[in-house]
This record gives C-alpha cells, sequence and structure tokens, in this order.
C-alpha cells in the first residue's frame, strides 16, 4: 500500500464517523505519526509504500477511530501552546480555548505593576496549563493540584519531558481541610469541572464514551462549585493584589461573575475567539 492509498482508504473511512474537514485533520495526523513525515513530503512521495508494520499500525489506528476514541488518545499526543503534549483517558484532552485563557494569563502578568512569585493551578489534568505557564514565566514558582492520581501521573510526565519543575500535590480541593498546608499565591488559575450532569445528553459520543467525567462534570444543583470553593481559598490564600484567572462554561459567565462579586472581587469576564464567554478574571478588591 502507498501513501497515496493509505491516505485515500483512510480518508474514506473516517468520512463515516467524522465531516469531511475533520476526517482530513486526523488522516493528516495519523498518516505523519505513522511515517514521520510531513503532508508536503508525503505528496511528493506518495507512491512510496508503507512497511508491513506501518500498515498493521494503521489498521489498528483505524479500528480506534471508527469506534470514537478521540485521535489524541488513539496516538497518545495532542498540541497546546505548541508543544506535544502525551494524554490518554486519565485527561481531558487539551483545547484551544484554554490555550486563550494561557494567553492571558500571560499577558496580565506582563503589564503587572506587581511581580508575580507564586502562581497556584487548580486540577491539573495533563498539565498543559501549568507546563504552558512555567515555560514562559521561568522566575515563577508554580504550584499544581490534582485529585487524580492516575492524571498526576501524565502530569509528572509532561513536565519531566518537556524539562519544567512544577510542584504538583495530590490533593482533593473540594476539601477545604486541606487548605492550611498551601502557600499564599500571587496568581491562582484553573479550568475546573464546570459542565452540568444533565448536559451530558448534549455531548459527542467521542467527549462522552472517552474523556474522565471527573475532570468535566458537576452537579446541575451546585453548578458552580469550584468557582464558588476557588473564590473562598483565595480569600485567605491569594496575595495582596493578586489575581485569579479562570476558564468557565458559556452559559454561566453572568453567574460566576456574581458570585465573585459577591465575595468582593472586581470581575472581568472575557470572550474567546468564538465569541462566547469563555473566561473571568477577578482581583480582590484592596
Amino acid at each position: 500500500m502507498s501513501l497515496q492509498q493509505a491516505q485515500l482508504e483512510l480518508l474514506f473511512q473516517l468520512k463515516t464517523v467524522y465531516d469531511e474537514r475533520e476526517a482530513g485533520n486526523i488522516a493528516d495526523w495519523v498518516l505523519e505519526h505513522i511515517t514521520g513525515k510531513k503532508r508536503i513530503d508525503r505528496l511528493l512521495n506518495k507512491h512510496l509504500a508503507l512497511h508491513e508494520s506501518q500498515q498493521a499500525q494503521l489498521q489498528k489506528i483505524t479500528q480506534q477511530l471508527l469506534s470514537h476514541r478521540p485521535v489524541q488518545y488513539v496516538l497518545g499526543e495532542a498540541w497546546f501552546a505548541g508543544m506535544k503534549f502525551y494524554v490518554n483517558e486519565s485527561v481531558l484532552i487539551p483545547r484551544p480555548e484554554t490555550e486563550e485563557l494561557v494567553d492571558w494569563v500571560l499577558e496580565s502578568i506582563q503589564h503587572s505593576k506587581f511581580k508575580i512569585q507564586n502562581l497556584g493551578e487548580v486540577g491539573s489534568g495533563s498539565g498543559c496549563i501549568p507546563i504552558a505557564l512555567k515555560k514562559k514565566l521561568w522566575d515563577v514558582s508554580v504550584c499544581s493540584l490534582e485529585v487524580s492520581i492516575d492524571a498526576l501521573s501524565v502530569a509528572t510526565k509532561n513536565a519531566a519531558t518537556l524539562e519544567v519543575e512544577i510542584d504538583f500535590r495530590n490533593i482533593d480541593f473540594l476539601n477545604e481541610a486541606l487548605w492550611n498546608d498551601l502557600p499564599v499565591f500571587d496568581c491562582i488559575v484553573s479550568n475546573p469541572p464546570y459542565i452540568k450532569q444533565s448536559e451530558n445528553k448534549l455531548m459527542a459520543r467521542n467527549v462522552l464514551d472517552f474523556e474522565p467525567a471527573i475532570a468535566l462534570f458537576v452537579p446541575d444543583e451546585d453548578a458552580l462549585l469550584f468557582y464558588r470553593k476557588i473564590a473562598l481559598f483565595a480569600k485567605s490564600h491569594l496575595a495582596e493584589n493578586g489575581m485569579i484567572f479562570l476558564e468557565i462554561n458559556e452559559a454561566l459567565g453572568k453567574e460566576v461573575v456574581a458570585l465573585y462579586e459577591s465575595f468582593g472581587y472586581v470581575v472581568e469576564l472575557r470572550k474567546d475567539l468564538q465569541g462566547k464567554d469563555r473566561m473571568v478574571k477577578a482581583n480582590l478588591k484592596i
């Protein structure tokens, strides 16, 4: 089987599960992963034959993709902030809107009149947020909190691969009794669980069947659970002139703003590039 034949066959099969554009992107990603050749190189060498081992690998990958398993989990990799992260079903797949949150944090720190020395992150996941921040903030100490041991294993692996030092801690952040052991931070960042349990019926199968529910869902009766806990935590663990940055449920922007204002914070709500309410910045009133 030639590179061209492999591309066309994979694309044909993927179109039974994905729209044409997404199928094309996935096919390109898979063939580059298997062959180590970028798209232009494959086009220039389209008659080059795949080795038997490569054909076997392609067949195995195709079967997994047709079961709706996300390509990032199938290949064990996802890109975030220009870096390749290892991912598996223990962590959420990093998403572009979260990159926008990271950019906002970096932009705000760069323009802040106050020095940021200690940064805390709630919900390590793959480690994409703390690692991306640490890469740009080498002189800042970064501490990242995660309840899942399996997720921490992934985040720790990524930090080692990408050569950054993060203080990862296994902690149930919702347990307020554990807060006493945590330091005071100049900046707190989080992309916490924020999808209502009742919204799961609206979600794509590749998300619902494979991504970790613990990182996605909150009870319908307390959709702002993590935001309230972070607001409360910051009252005693955010330094004077400190900042909080949060990714939010696009449908709950006004509610998150109202919550933080009720705690005495000055709040800014920001839309993502899709025009959706996706991020909140909060400062303590001085």
